[in-house]
């Protein structure tokens, strides 16, 4: 039994596709010498454990994460690119979701109103939504409450219901769920969108060898040209795989240091 843990959970709008991507990356990876690979993802509660753990092959994580909780702690192996509105390369963007009776609102608009967010250590839930909100705050207030709800999926469910009247919702879940599950975004519209940042990233522990690293940026290079990959790749909108330095990520901290600076550290 492999220990080595594979895991790909930010975006589940397709657990089925997820589940073939790995399937089809697995018989790629094997083909370069790697033995000891799980025959099923794993599917972590606790993300941060998760990401952390020394027996890590392959998972995927956030922008913020990885320039905070994660700094100097996991490998950078590469981000995929994707074919959802408001992505470009390897950048992407939050939507900026509201109540079909909010549609010709402005953001400025939300003042004093309820926003849904996932968790705070979130790029797109959180950290680009602040960016955006900055400028409009006043005396460090905009918002009159943030709810946590634990996932993006949460945070559209809690708009939708009229829990919180805005939510920032990263470009690629929304497309997603319009496309998989399209009865959680029914009477739901987007307003705005925030400003790009790079997507999510794929890690890797810092124990794992060299060799493996360049096996696994290899197949993930591979496995957007394999012709068995093509239904499963456009079931995931994704369209190609770039391996960026490190320093791409700086927006992540530039969004957040400008927010600060500006006096609007939080979001409520």
């Amino acid at each position: 039994m492999s220990t080595a843990q594979v895991a790909l959970p930010m975006y589940l709008g397709a657990p089925a596709a997820v589940e073939n991507l790995w399937t089809l990356l697995r018989q790629a990876l094997r083909k370069h010498g790697l033995s000891d690979l799980p025959n099923a993802l794993v599917w972590p509660q606790d993300l941060h454990s998760h990401w952390l753990s020394p027996t890590l092959l392959l998972s995927q994580t956030c922008g913020y994460p990885l320039t905070h909780g994660l700094k100097g702690q996991v490998q950078l192996l590469g981000c995929f690119r994707y074919t959802a509105p408001g992505c470009e390369g390897i950048e992407c963007r939050s939507v900026l979701i509201v109540r079909q009776e909010h549609k010709d609102l402005l953001l400025a608009d939300f003042r004093q109103r309820r926003v849904a967010v996932n968790s705070a250590d979130s790029q797109s839930g959180y950290n680009a939504l602040r960016s955006a909100v900055a400028p409009l705050a006043q005396g460090g207030t905009f918002f009159s409450a943030a709810l946590a709800t634990g996932g993006h999926r949460g945070s559209v469910d809690a708009v939708r219901k009229g829990r919180a009247d805005l939510a920032a919702i990263d470009c690629v879940t929304w497309a997603l769920l319009q496309t998989h599950d399209a009865p959680a975004t029914h009477g739901l519209c987007v307003i705005d969108h925030s400003a790009p940042y790079p997507g999510l990233p794929l890690i890797t522990a810092l124990s794992t060898p060299p060799e493996q690293v360049q096996a696994l940026r290899t197949c993930l290079h591979g496995l957007i040209t394999a012709p068995a990959a093509t239904n499963t790749l456009a079931q995931l909108l994704i369209s190609g795989f770039e391996t960026p330095d490190l320093a791409v990520y700086q927006k992540c901290i530039d969004m957040e240091t400008n927010a600060i600076d500006s006096g609007y550290p939080h979001l409520a």
